[in-house]
């Protein structure tokens, strides 16, 4: 994998010292969420696969339709949106990048003090952002779980989505990280919908001749780290 992604210039930004143009500088950043593709499903072949972006934008809608009452569903909204915007800078970094936790967590941290400290000069703004990107990390609160257990769920959706309208196959790996793992019980209900319309759709023969398959190239696919 190619380290952080750098500038035109060769490295990573510095501000100028003149707010206007490092703030500009952000907002143009944010378009590499708009056409960076999602790297698992680059791996598998899906043609014009969904942006990070896309991916961000359907889990902020996702935040609006839950009956939880007990959660603040503005900060979730916000959360989502923020969740992996450290990718604008590092792509987005998977296992068959063959990059450690460690080191990821270190380069989107890294990503994030140039957002909000180089661009953003450490305004309020760019306080609010790092704080909702920090909470989702930490994964302390309600809110940052939730929107944790959508991010699981958005990705399952998509999933089907392309077995459905692409007659994509080998995804079930995309389900077995995600679908089990998933804790608010109000998601967990969108889960169990998801699983039996993709039942329904794909039929459960059709279902075990694609797990099969899987299968037989399963451990392969482990090792290259390709989900």
């Amino acid at each position: 994998m190619a380290a952080i992604r750098r500038q035109s210039s060769g490295s990573v930004y510095s501000s100028t010292g003149i707010v206007s143009i490092d703030r500009l500088a952000f907002f143009h950043v944010l378009e590499r969420l708009k056409t960076q593709k999602r790297t698992g499903w680059l791996n598998n072949n899906i043609p014009n696969p969904e942006s990070i972006s896309d991916h961000m934008y359907r889990m902020a809608v996702l935040s609006m339709c839950t009956s939880d009452t007990k959660l603040d569903v503005a900060k979730c909204v916000m959360l989502s949106v923020v969740h992996d915007l450290a990718e604008a800078q590092v792509g987005d970094i998977a296992p068959s990048h063959g990059v450690s936790k460690e080191e990821k967590s270190r380069l989107e941290a890294e990503a994030m003090h140039v957002f909000v400290h180089e661009m953003l000069h450490n305004s309020p703004a760019a306080q609010r952002i790092e704080a909702l990107w920090k909470e989702y990390e930490d994964r302390e609160t309600p809110e940052a779980r939730f929107v944790k257990d959508l991010d699981r769920f958005e990705m399952a959706t998509q999933a089907l989505e392309y077995e459905r309208d692409l007659s994509a196959s080998k995804l079930q790996p995309f389900y077995d990280s995600s679908i089990p793992y998933i804790e608010h019980p109000e998601v967990q209900g969108w889960g169990k919908d998801l699983l039996d319309e993709r039942e329904r759709l794909l039929g459960a023969e059709s279902m075990i001749n694609r797990s099969r398959e899987e299968d037989g190239g399963k451990d392969e696919k482990e090792k290259r780290g390709d989900i």
